[in-house]
């Protein structure tokens, strides 16, 4: 079904939802560039997961609570209305099935399943080793990570690196290139030292290398005695 714009119904009220966050929240926010400016108005430091939860926060406080243009009722008042009740997954983990959609194949190995340069373990994961599986994963918290063997759950593999922490993907990329940079920029000024010696010690000759003779130690001569002199002679 389309509107009389020609646009799907569906499409319309996603972009119509994105209009209002981005004229009622995004003005407010640090790091604003409000158009024709050359500058933003704040220092740009918001983060990404700071960005997802103003936004999570401004659609259940502020516009789950204000009437729709179109029913004209409030969306969480309609939610509850008449006792009807929402169609609800059988399970936790179907539910991961349908919001976590970042899917990528991978092969259990026997030390875990290898991703994003992490170590996941799972003690079920034992009878899976050189078995294809399906991770399904949030990319805005990849200390965890799902696990399906034939669209079948298996279990939630935790990277020990990680357990305890809430990290992103993205925040995973960049801390990882930040390290290989760290680590090429010591390599080059090591390289660079090294360079240096070079040109102010250079290597000595073959010759300068041999070990220098020894000259023949002197002949051990024993000291002459004295002929004994008494007072009688």
């Amino acid at each position: 079904m389309h509107s009389t714009a020609g646009v799907p119904q569906g499409r319309g009220k996603l972009e119509r939802l994105f209009g209002t966050i981005a004229s009622e929240v995004l003005p407010g926010l640090p790091g604003q560039h409000p158009p024709g400016s050359s500058s933003p108005v704040t220092p740009p430091d918001l983060s990404l997961a700071g960005l997802d939860h103003l936004i999570g926060r401004f659609l259940v406080e502020n516009y789950n609570h204000r009437a729709h243009s179109e029913t004209k009722a409030v969306p969480t008042a309609r939610w509850v209305a008449d006792g009807w009740l929402p169609r609800m997954p059988d399970g936790l983990e179907q539910l991961d099935l349908l919001l976590l959609t970042v899917a990528r194949p991978r092969v259990v190995q026997r030390d875990g399943i290898r991703f994003a340069g992490q170590r996941y373990l799972d003690l079920t994961l034992a009878a899976y080793v050189g078995e294809p599986v399906t991770i399904r994963y949030d990319p805005r918290d990849v200390g965890e990570i799902r696990v399906y063997h034939h669209q079948r759950f298996v279990c939630r593999a935790v990277s020990p690196e990680l357990a305890g922490e809430t990290i992103s993907l993205k925040d995973l990329q960049t801390a990882r290139t930040t390290r290989r940079r760290a680590v090429a920029a010591q390599l080059a000024a090591r390289r660079q030292f090294a360079e240096r010696l070079g040109h102010r010690a250079p290597y000595p000759d073959h010759d300068d290398l041999a070990p220098a003779r020894a000259s023949p130690p002197a002949p051990m001569c024993r000291p002459r005695r004295r002929l004994a002199l008494y007072r009688e002679e």
